[in-house]
């Protein structure tokens, strides 16, 4: 072996070891975790609450579909899709304008600004809407604007990221010529990056406005309104005909946002071709982006949206009150020793919920992918029967499945932990499966041809190769459910959430600050560990 050779034979070695390493520390970051929940320890079933829990399950098969009912949910839908088109247009446009700001190609060897903004970012995506939205009803009151910004802001900060990674990652050929022909840098990015771009951009605002549907349904938990307010009160007064009738409605209206971003998405994955030497636009995504722009313009009169409530009077005197009261923040040690237990609490949360929804998405994702064009009846069915399970798992807000799993779990960390896996199982299982879908199929089909049974060929022709991608996707969602599991927690299940709410409760806002602030290191924590377990685990 000669000198050359020997690092390429280093390389793989150095990088298994590596991945060891990362999976032997998550084996003990969940066992750590559920020790910590209880699960391993002492007595956590209720069993005076199995009752409540078969009426719950009864009420899925006879739902309620009186007139009056669907009236009252049509209307809380109308709502919730205006909030849900505000607040994704709002992420994007504040996505765009980030993006200029925090992407490689503004700062170029400028490392220090270009860290600077990438961390300013970790601050508004660090805290849950819900919590945008409880502050924000301080500031603004019970204001459509509330849950419009409760959505756009944090979802702002995580779409100029993504912008901002894929301007990077474009080819700078372009870009580079029309600097060098003396091109300011502004024309350079407008005219060399973001035409290639323009797809992924395209693509991902999509996304947003799936993800901000279920967001604004969560919001309307704590009154903003809509679908996720009524289900909260059918909730509460244990109707559960009328719970799963919102239940589906929510299901209905996230199948037909998933539907449409994945039929936009698939259309720029693979554009109609035109003739050769023929330049010509693409009806159905011009006509998808015009929809969607008569959609904001629509929301915007349908909810009332008044600008001046943004720049008014009222509106500076709060900010101005909320972040005098705010400043310096509490650094007493009791509130301290609270604030860093509460956040081991979240994290333990998160990572019990993650090993659960990884476990179901791996069991489940063989099933739940779109099967091959010889599949059998029984396999079909099978599919579309899954599928809906994780339809309604990801429709239904974590923290109505935490109330569930307190009618069979007792109170403390636990169901939070279950309700969080519960509802990132939804969302882990479906991305999974598109995993498995796009892996190429000829070597489970060569595995098939030599007569292996269906569950060896899926072990060995597909499970491997989706090993990365998976992880990758459980990884991502860690950093997800961190922030879910203060909103679990904002209902009494636990974690910091539960400081937050009796902090904001009772108008104490220098614990308020420290508590936002201790929230927003966690987040960053556990971003900056699940990127560099991501890089591992290529």
């Amino acid at each position: 072996m000669t000198v050359l050779e020997r690092p390429r034979a280093v390389a793989p070695l150095v990088r298994d070891r590596r991945r060891w390493a990362w999976g032997l520390g998550a084996v003990a970051l969940v066992l750590w975790s559920l020790a910590g929940t209880g699960a391993l320890t002492g007595d956590v079933l209720n069993p005076a609450g199995l009752s409540q829990a078969g009426r719950f399950a009864a009420g899925a098969v006879h739902p309620d579909l009186s007139g009056d009912l669907l009236a009252v949910l049509g209307g809380a839908a109308l709502v919730t899709v205006a909030y849900a088109a505000l607040g994704a247009g709002l992420a994007v446009v504040l996505g765009a304008l980030g993006a200029v700001a925090v992407a490689r190609t503004t700062w170029g060897r400028r490392r220090l600004g270009w860290t600077l903004t990438r961390g300013a970012l970790a601050v508004p995506r660090g805290l849950h809407e819900a919590v945008w939205g409880l502050l924000l009803v301080n500031v603004l009151g019970l204001d459509p604007w509330v849950g419009v910004l409760a959505i756009g802001i944090p979802y702002g900060a995580v779409t100029a990221k993504v912008f901002a990674d894929l301007v990077d990652e474009v080819p700078r050929g372009g870009h580079d010529a029309l600097r060098a022909a003396g091109a300011s840098r502004s024309a350079a990015v407008l005219y060399g990056l973001l035409p290639p771009a323009a797809g992924g951009l395209l693509a991902y605002a999509f996304y947003r406005l799936e993800c901000a549907v279920r967001s604004a349904v969560v919001l309307g938990l704590i009154g903003a309104g809509g679908l996720g307010n009524q289900l909260s009160l059918s909730f509460q007064s244990l109707r559960w005909p009328q719970v799963w009738t919102a239940v589906y409605a929510i299901a209905l209206l996230c199948l037909l946002a998933d539907v449409g971003g994945r039929a936009v998405r698939r259309r720029l994955a693979a554009p109609a071709q035109a003739p050769a030497g023929v330049l010509r636009r693409d009806r159905v995504l011009v006509g998808a982006v015009a929809g969607v722009l008569v959609l904001v313009g629509w929301s915007a009169w349908y909810l009332a949206l008044d600008v001046r409530t943004l720049v008014g009077a009222r509106a500076r005197e709060q900010v101005g009150h909320v972040l005098a009261a705010a400043w310096p923040p509490a650094v007493d040690g009791e509130l301290l020793r609270r604030v860093v237990a509460l956040s081991v609490e979240t994290l333990q949360m998160s990572v019990v919920a993650i090993a659960v929804a990884l476990t179901g998405a791996v069991a489940l994702s063989g099933v739940a992918a779109h099967p091959g064009p010889g599949a059998g009846p029984g396999r079909r069915v099978a599919g579309v029967a899954v599928r809906a399970v994780l339809l309604v798992l990801r429709a239904v807000p974590p923290p109505v499945w935490a109330l569930v799993v307190l009618f069979v779990f007792l109170p403390g960390v636990l169901p939070g932990a279950l309700a969080l896996g519960l509802y990132t199982l939804g969302v882990l299982g479906r991305l999974t499966a598109e995993v498995v879908e796009e892996l190429d199929p000829r070597p489970r089909a060569a595995l098939d041809a030599l007569g292996a049974r269906p569950v060896g060929a899926w072990l060995v022709g597909t499970a491997p190769r989706a090993v990365g991608p998976t992880l990758a996707f459980a990884l991502y969602r860690w950093e997800v459910a961190v922030r879910d599991s203060v909103l679990v927690g904002l209902l009494g299940a636990g974690g910091i959430g539960v400081l937050l709410s009796a902090e904001t409760a009772s108008f104490d806002w220098p614990a308020v600050a420290t508590v936002l602030v201790a929230m927003v290191l966690l987040t960053l924590a556990v971003d900056l560990v699940s990127a560099r377990a991501r890089s591992a685990v290529r």
